[in-house]
């Protein structure tokens, strides 16, 4: 039966052409023009539905690399520049950030708040920035007064500053105090005597600078002590304290917060008096390249979350 049906199709097709065939040879020219008219119609709708299906696919191929790109997992990378002795707690809260915000990645750059400085302004990348000292972020902020920033530099955004912490400067000492130092009272006089080396920061590092007022109010020459071999220097907070750790010095003058994370002995605290408030501000830069997404995190270091792993090592939450 389907061999039977099947040529019966064929035999109607070939009537049906034969009809066509005699109906166009009947009507002459017109008839040709009729059929390059039809024709050229159908070349055109043809044209018309590829166009539209070539407009179609790259419509769907973009939306589909825009699928791609939000499912790989690009992050937008803050970069940060905080003060050498906030290393431990900054590194706790990088990790707690990240993982309640999986589109930002953190990455620091620790160091003296001197040195970070001078990099901001020879132009590094940051978004934002957390001194050790007003001293550092002033230098920065065009909004500070004349004496802090002769040059008026502009590259802290001023809305955005906060003094974000305050910490301590202590004398530590190594394991089991060999000198028996009990305070900067005996510091001062076993100084005179020369019998003792001391390690503090170099006058670009804020903890430094705080030693030297310490040193000043104590009415001692740092110069002199340094020429008779009683002080020797780190470039940062955290070189001061590995000499003290290391015991290759009898004494240092260090931040409570590095003193806590590295196990050492404390035997004294600066007053206010003899060294003043140890702040540490933090601001957006101008230069930033992600301004929100630091906004946002400044105002993370500001909260209860971030004060509590400050205040564990020693820092006093500002906010």
């Amino acid at each position: 039966m389907r061999k039977a049906g099947n040529s019966l199709k064929k035999t109607a097709a070939a009537v049906l052409a034969g009809i066509l065939a005699a109906g166009m040879a009947g009507c002459g020219g017109s008839g040709q023009a009729a059929g390059t008219t039809a024709a050229s119609a159908a070349a055109e709708t043809t044209a018309a539905s590829s166009a539209a299906e070539s407009t179609e696919a790259a419509s769907s191929e973009a939306e589909s690399t825009k699928a791609e790109s939000a499912s790989s997992g690009e992050k937008t990378e803050l970069i940060v520049f905080a003060a050498a002795s906030m290393t431990e707690t900054m590194n706790q809260i990088k990790d707690l950030y990240e993982a309640a915000n999986p589109d930002i990645t953190i990455t620091y750059n620790f160091d003296s708040s001197g040195t970070l400085q001078k990099q901001i302004q020879e132009g590094a990348d940051c978004d934002l920035f957390v001194s050790a000292s007003p001293k550092q972020m002033n230098a920065l902020d065009a909004a500070a007064d004349e004496t802090a920033n002769p040059d008026k530099v502009d590259i802290v955004d001023h809305d955005t500053r906060a003094d974000l912490l305050e910490n301590k400067v202590t004398l530590a000492v190594p394991d089991g105090n060999p000198k028996k130092i009990e305070s900067f009272d005996a510091l001062a006089d076993l100084l005179k005597s020369g019998d003792v080396l001391l390690a503090m920061g170099n006058s670009d590092v804020p903890v430094g600078q705080y030693t030297q007022k310490i040193l000043a109010y104590y009415g001692l020459d740092e110069e002199a002590l340094a020429k008779e071999g009683k002080i020797t220097y780190g470039s940062n907070v955290k070189e001061v304290t590995t000499q003290v750790k290391e015991a290759s010095v009898d004494c240092g003058v260090i931040y409570a917060t590095d003193a806590f994370s590295a196990g050492l002995e404390t035997v004294d605290s600066a007053t206010k008096e003899m060294c003043g408030q140890v702040i540490y501000p933090a601001a957006v830069l101008k230069t930033a390249a992600h301004p929100e997404e630091a906004k946002a995190f400044l105002t993370y270091l500001e909260g209860s979350e971030a004060g509590e792993i400050f205040e564990s090592v020693g820092f006093t939450a500002l906010n």
